[in-house]
């Protein structure tokens, strides 16, 4: 039976639309597909990626834009590509058995599977004549030695069985003990010399910040804030930071920030922008406040597609990595003239010798310019100048989970930042989001030009996007946004919690495509695992409802910090926002609700700038929302009542008593 044609061209991935035009038969996972491969009783050949990937790029160019190898991988095998962003969970599944058979993973990701998907051989990026070595010897296997590729694709799938377990039951309890435990382990591993955690690669650890800050809040030690501080000034002054436009790559391939690998993600840019954000307001850090007000201005001016906002910019322009971004001294002389050229270069660190390659360099900003007039002449002009440039592609693909990750930063960074625009985006992303991805009563993962794909919502979505909006409910008042944060978490709590291991999630819902193992990935990540996140949005919610949700809400997410609290224990580095969202928790968490008679309280105004974060801040007329049952106006003041869990001290009247009551300074 001759193998289908490639059917990419109607995928709702840039990625897969990338590989629209290669010879080789790619087909996307589907029914279909699968039930070819049995038909045929041919191997698959999965490759999976994400469109920002480089070395994805670089093998496709090499081999799967060949026809030689095109030759053999459609007559010998079913091959199928996946977007890792539009299909999280088989990712997750056979990123497990690469790991598990090489020791390391990464994309593009290269497996080879039986008809029925167990796999047998896995990979990362292979070069043309080693890919086809492969390709001869994988097929010359299957046929003469069936028994062998199925003895091993058991055992394989018998192995990513017994890592679906997870954690061990039990584990300390979730108090002020552990997470103080967890932050020195995490600033243990700090590079104090040159930030960030552990060696290069280094990744934003966006998670990590977040979390330090709310340790800092908690106990008033210098030493977490210390780490924050050197680490957000690092990456701020680095190459990893867009110097021109605002926001950051995906990491730094060296240990000093210097060189990036170039594509940017919005999962990154809104975890930061939190970070920075919760950073600027606690301690008026003027680099702070303009890295998240730069990178607030990066998602809306570059990220932007509507309402909502894409996944991601490229690595490459016309198939070189970084050209876009990169500069000698004599092209900053060509934009600028020789006077600020030379002036331009000393600043932003551009060398003869050059800091990437080919003499080139990545701008860096290790000091303040002297001249902030000039600097924003230059910077105009060079940001002109590049513009005409080859552009890196967008990856167009809007993705639940990351947008609302940035509803929740846009909207707190308009606090932090006062820039009530940032919420205005917020609102306007979330009103978007829930009109298009909610098909039949359902979260959907992904769209693509206003068409929504067939991907099932994950955990992460619904978590993700249930905190944004329980956000924008604090900040708004408006009850919709509550009604709809609930509607996602109770779903969530029918179709995602596992039954049989309380506080247990999976990444997958039990009506979803059964794979051959369920995913229940309790790490964080570059993005918060889907648990963290739905232990924060539970967290949340449990205060701002009423009794008898408040109840299951509170208690799921207490049953949820403690299945997990073995990993604050045992490997806090890949726990950040487990950390962060046990932050709040230890503290109650906090809730302040302020008795107002309109929205322009200034104390109100005060206690979102004040609060910690993970802090639950409500504010509107008596009985208008569940904090602010029975609580009035006092005297004709606004008041504001301070409560952590179900102790409440004695409401206060102005923002210098609040700030005691929050353990905060003015």
């Amino acid at each position: 039976m001759s193998p289908a044609a490639n059917t990419l061209g109607s995928a709702t991935s840039p990625y897969l639309r990338q590989h629209a035009d290669n010879p080789v038969h790619w087909q996307q996972w589907t029914p279909e597909a699968l039930a070819e491969a049995v038909r045929r009783d041919a191997p698959i050949l999965l490759s999976v990626g994400y469109a920002a990937c480089h070395w994805c790029h670089v093998m496709a160019h090499e081999s799967f834009e060949s026809e030689d190898v095109a030759a053999v991988a459609n007559a010998q095998f079913v091959c199928i590509k996946v977007d890792r962003e539009e299909r999280p969970d088989l990712d997750a599944v056979y990123m497990n058995a690469t790991v598990a058979m090489t020791g390391q993973g990464g994309w593009p990701m290269t497996c080879f599977l039986t008809p029925d998907g167990r796999p047998f051989f896995c990979g990362t990026y292979y070069p043309k004549q080693q890919f086809l070595q492969l390709l001869d010897a994988v097929s010359e296997t299957w046929r003469t030695r069936r028994e062998e590729v199925e003895e091993a694709s058991d055992q394989v799938a018998g192995e990513l069985r017994r890592m679906a377990t997870g954690l061990p039951d039990g584990g300390p309890e979730i108090e002020p003990a552990l997470c103080d435990h967890a932050v020195l382990a995490i600033l243990r591993d700090e590079d104090v010399e040159r930030g960030g955690f552990g060696r290069a690669p280094k990744f934003p650890p966006s998670a990590l910040l977040e979390a330090l800050l709310r340790a800092y809040e908690r106990t008033g030690s210098p030493l977490p804030l210390d780490a924050v501080v050197r680490t957000g000034t690092a990456m701020a002054r680095g190459g990893i930071y867009d110097q021109l436009a605002g926001g950051f790559a995906r990491y730094s391939v060296d240990a000093d920030w210097v060189v990036p690998h170039f594509e940017k993600m919005l999962y990154d840019n809104a975890l930061l922008l939190r970070a920075y954000a919760h950073w600027g307001r606690r301690t008026g850090d003027p680099l702070a406040f303009r890295i998240a007000a730069e990178t607030a201005g990066f998602l809306l001016n570059d990220l932007a597609d509507g309402a909502m906002f894409i996944s991601a910019l490229d690595a490459d322009a016309a198939g070189v990595e970084g050209s876009t971004y990169v500069w000698t001294p004599a092209q900053l002389t060509e934009v600028l003239g020789e006077g600020d050229g030379t002036w331009a270069a000393s600043l932003f660190a551009v060398t003869e010798s050059g800091t990437f390659e080919h003499g080139s360099s990545v701008l860096q900003l290790l000091a303040d310019p002297d001249d902030a007039e000039r600097f924003e002449r230059v910077r105009l002009a060079l940001l002109a100048a590049r513009s005409t440039r080859v552009q890196p592609a967008r990856d167009d693909k809007i993705v639940t989970a990351w947008n609302g990750l940035a509803i929740t930063a846009l909207a707190e960074a308009s606090v932090a930042l006062d820039v009530p625009p940032l919420l205005t985006a917020a609102t306007r992303c979330a009103r978007v989001l829930l009109d298009s991805h909610i098909v039949d009563g359902r979260l959907r993962r992904a769209s693509l030009g206003g068409v929504v794909g067939d991907s099932a919502g994950i955990l992460e979505d619904h978590a993700a996007l249930a905190t944004g909006l329980l956000t924008l409910h604090q900040l708004t008042g408006e009850a919709g946004w509550l009604a709809s944060a609930t509607d996602l978490l109770d779903i969530a709590l029918r179709h995602f919690a596992d039954p049989d291991r309380p506080g247990r999630w999976f990444d997958t819902a039990d009506d979803a495509e059964q794979l051959m193992v369920r995913p229940a990935d309790a790490l964080d990540n570059v993005t918060p695992a889907g648990a963290s996140l739905i232990a924060e949005a539970l967290l949340i919610a449990a205060h701002l409802v009423d009794a008898d949700r408040a109840a299951r809400y509170g208690q799921a997410a207490e049953a949820t910090l403690s299945a997990h609290s073995a990993l604050l224990a045992r490997a806090p580095r890949s726990a950040g926002h487990w950390l962060a969202v046990a932050e709040a928790a230890v503290r109650g968490p906090l809730q302040v609700a302020v008795a107002s008679a309109g929205p322009d309280s200034e104390l109100l105004s005060a206690a979102r700038k004040l609060a910690p974060g993970g802090a639950i801040v409500v504010g509107g007329p008596v009985n208008s929302s569940a904090l602010l049952e029975g609580r009035d106006r006092i005297a004709g003041n606004d008041a504001a009542y301070v409560c952590r869990g179900r102790t409440c001290d004695l409401p206060v009247t102005g923002a210098r008593e609040l700030a005691d009551a929050l353990g905060v300074s003015v």
